[in-house]
């Protein structure tokens, strides 16, 4: 069995990776994560326009690109590898809610998600209500913790109604948004006031597009894991040749040798891990579920080793500000809370 990128997802790669590594520095990566929109717009709009990352999941037919979930995950983990903040997560998340059942909401909105508009949706029903109304539907409620709840240009949210849960679309204009700091800068999470709200429904399966957006955000989730785990090995290792003791590189001593190479065998079984749930979830495999339990929960845990490891071997420097180690420990920690944590994910295994 031959199990790794095609020639086309190997190019897609690598063109999002050349383009971070031009237009995402340390230095961009920090001005971004500290400035009011919370990501590059301009970054944002060059890998929309010109490389469709918004576009790669959706259907031709509603002004996407027509690949699969798999090209937009693969783009995911080069995303992660730069630590540039991206609204790429939630929108993706949030496409993946419209195609469940596309009728004539999911119709209008899907084409603004393939151009770039930053989507989102927040989930937790149980904390959101909903009542029809004269036109159309009322919210009530708060949800709490949503990612790039702040910034989102297309707005859905799970509702409970008297019939179960329903999926809505709400006008972002009409709710305010309170901005919810968060260890890692890079992660926007904000909390939305629903109360009397307008909204339109997308569609009434609401337990499938929770299913869905479980899955889809764990596996997402695992792949910008893979991609920071990458960053902390990369950095780790040109460290070691740099720094020297005793007068011989660090990362000569057999003592280093060894946890670098047991940093690496992490990295690579969480790849392999990443891309067999990616594969899963994008083909609508039996065995997706299961798939995304063990990338979420081995993937989760590797980065936290790699990233420990990575603050170790830098030494003191590590734990400045300056150094971006203190950025891949906080991306690994900020990562290990989203759509569950790995306990979680083995629990639900078990």
């Amino acid at each position: 069995m031959h199990f790794a990128l095609t020639e086309e997802q190997s190019e897609l790669a690598s063109t999002v990776r050349s383009l971070l590594a031009k237009r995402a520095d340390s230095a961009a990566v920090r001005a971004a994560s500290a400035s009011d929109q919370g990501y590059d717009s301009a970054l944002w709009q060059v890998l929309c326009e010109q490389v469709g990352v918004a576009a790669l999941a959706v259907p031709e037919e509603h002004d996407g690109a027509g690949f699969t979930l798999f090209e937009s995950l693969v783009v995911l983990e080069e995303l992660g590898r730069s630590l540039a903040p991206s609204p790429l997560l939630a929108s993706l998340v949030a496409a993946e809610a419209l195609l469940v059942d596309v009728g004539a909401v999911a119709r209008e909105l899907l084409p603004q998600l393939a151009a770039g508009a930053v989507a989102t949706l927040a989930l937790a029903p149980a904390e959101v209500r909903a009542r029809p109304a004269a036109e159309g539907w009322v919210l009530s409620g708060t949800a709490r913790d949503v990612l790039d709840g702040d910034r989102a240009e297309v707005l859905l949210v799970l509702a409970t109604t008297e019939d179960g849960t329903d999926l809505f679309a709400v006008d972002p204009a009409d709710v305010p948004a309170t901005w919810v700091p968060t260890m890692d800068q890079s992660l926007r999470l904000a909390d939305l006031e629903l109360e009397g709200v307008s909204a339109r429904l997308v569609n009434a399966h609401g337990a499938a597009v929770a299913g869905r957006a479980a899955l889809v955000g764990a596996t997402a989730t695992a792949a910008l894991q893979v991609g920071c785990a990458q960053r902390a090995l990369d950095m780790t290792v040109a460290y070691t040749k740099e720094r020297e003791q005793f007068g011989r590189p660090i990362g000569s001593f057999q003592a280093l040798k060894h946890r670098m190479a047991d940093m690496l065998a992490l990295v690579e079984m969480a790849r392999s891990a990443s891309w067999a749930a990616s594969y899963a979830v994008s083909t609508g495999s039996p065995d997706a579920e299961r798939l995304t339990h063990v990338a979420a929960s081995y993937c989760g845990d590797a980065l936290d080793h790699v990233a420990g490891e990575t603050v170790q071997m830098h030494g003191g420097i590590a734990i400045t500000w300056e150094h971006d180690a203190q950025l891949v420990f906080k991306r690994a920690h900020a990562l290990g809370q989203l759509f569950g944590q790995a306990h979680e994910h083995r629990a639900a295994l078990a």
